[in-house]
């Protein structure tokens, strides 16, 4: 039952959620982050029930944070209605809600109670060297740290993942112009808003407040030139599309899309890897963000992660008591819910008014029904369920009766 030096490359939400989730189980563990501080770039972030149940196996407390939403209301730019998701229906079946929350404050409360001598800023990570026992990361200062285990979690542009040699991810030919924004009065705050048109489409989802992610998706390429005033191109693009859209478009300027674009990306899954290194997150599964699913899909990456590491630590997997048997465990385990959501996310949305006229004819507890079963299939809810009722007993046992 000894603990493991485990180095975690990357102080992202993937970073610090499984970092948090082993100093639980014991385990020493570092985090180095090559940025000066700590900070969550982006907007905000869809939390899923699969998401939501790691999260209280994290113990972190989610409460008051962003905004539940009961409902996602799809249409056309016409304004012809496609579907009505009821959340409320699945986060009841699921055992978690679904929120929307700014990525800032999920970074918080992750960090709420994380002993912060176990992050090192400063830390780029540019080489690493791997022995039958060992794992050595250098660093461009000239330092370097060793353990017995490294995680890769620093993002799409992933340096642990390039020094493995995992294959680099490819644009779907899609981009985001996105951000978070202070919309006053918003009719319905619990209810999100997904439109869809030929050339491209949006979403508007609460996110706590006042606050509104918005973003607009649009075609894009490597030869790509920004434009002098991107806001005149999302204007022409998009109002009139419906009267939310069209007070976001006003109230936006040039300087809320200096950050965007973001292109749309997916990492093909990388092979099983080698030795006591491993990938997570979006390192190790980058995907468009139609689905709202990879800051949950990294969550479950964190589930299973620490699952495969206490059953390593009983001699319950592994050949022969090996690390990297444990490793290639998880690998194998995550990989084909992830290549899953991978492939769906990646599915072109836009469509024309034509083609998405038999989705309009089917019930909105179809589309329902059928989401839930999708997120049922992505959350290992077996795996899911004993660990959660594994925590359960431990924080319920008598004294001197506890696991």
């Amino acid at each position: 039952m000894r603990s493991l030096r485990i180095l975690v490359v990357g102080a992202g939400v993937s970073g610090i959620s499984i970092a948090r989730g082993l100093l639980r189980d014991g385990h020493d563990v570092t985090v180095f982050e090559r940025r000066p501080n700590l900070q969550a770039g982006g907007g905000a972030v869809t939390i899923w029930p699969n998401g939501a149940t790691v999260l209280r196996q994290l113990a972190v407390d989610m409460a008051g944070a962003g905004q539940l939403l009961s409902t996602v209301r799809m249409s056309t730019s016409t304004g012809r209605a496609l579907a009505t998701l009821d959340l409320t229906a699945i986060a009841e079946r699921l055992g978690a809600p679904i929120r929307m929350v700014p990525r800032r404050v999920l970074l918080e409360r992750l960090l709420d109670g994380f002993p912060t001598d176990r992050i090192r800023c400063n830390s780029r990570a540019f080489k690493v060297a791997t022995t039958r026992n060992s794992v050595r990361v250098g660093f461009e200062d000239g330092s370097f740290a060793q353990g017995d285990l490294l995680i890769g979690a620093d993002g799409l542009h992933s340096v642990v993942r390039n020094i493995v040699g995992a294959p680099l991810a490819q644009p779907t030919g899609w981009c985001s112009w996105q951000g978070l924004l202070t919309l006053p009065d918003v009719v319905d705050p619990h209810v999100a808003q997904v439109i869809i048109g030929k050339q491209g489409n949006l979403g508007l989802w609460p996110a706590g407040g006042s606050a509104m992610q918005w973003w607009f998706d649009l075609p894009w390429s490597s030869d790509f030139i920004r434009p002098v005033s991107p806001i005149k191109l999302i204007r022409s693009a998009f109002t009139g599309w419906c009267d939310t859209a069209d007070r976001v478009l006003t109230t936006l300027t040039d300087d809320d899309l200096a950050a965007s674009p973001y292109p749309h990306f997916r990492h093909p899954i990388p092979r099983p890897g080698q030795g006591a290194v491993t990938l997570l997150g979006d390192a190790a599964h980058t995907m468009p963000p139609t689905l709202a699913q990879g800051t949950n899909q990294a969550l479950l990456d964190t589930m299973v992660l620490r699952k495969a590491l206490s059953d390593f630590r009983k001699g319950m997997n592994g050949r022969n008591g090996e690390l990297s048997s444990a490793l290639r465990w998880y690998e194998k385990t995550r990989r084909r819910r992830v290549d899953a959501v991978s492939r769906v996310a990646s599915l072109p949305v836009s469509h024309s008014e034509f083609a998405l006229r038999p989705a309009a004819m089917i019930p909105g507890r179809l589309h329902t029904w059928t989401l839930a079963v999708f997120l049922h299939f992505l959350s290992h809810r077996r795996m899911s369920a004993q660990i959660s009722r594994d925590l359960q007993a431990a924080t319920t046992a008598p004294p001197g009766r506890r696991p």
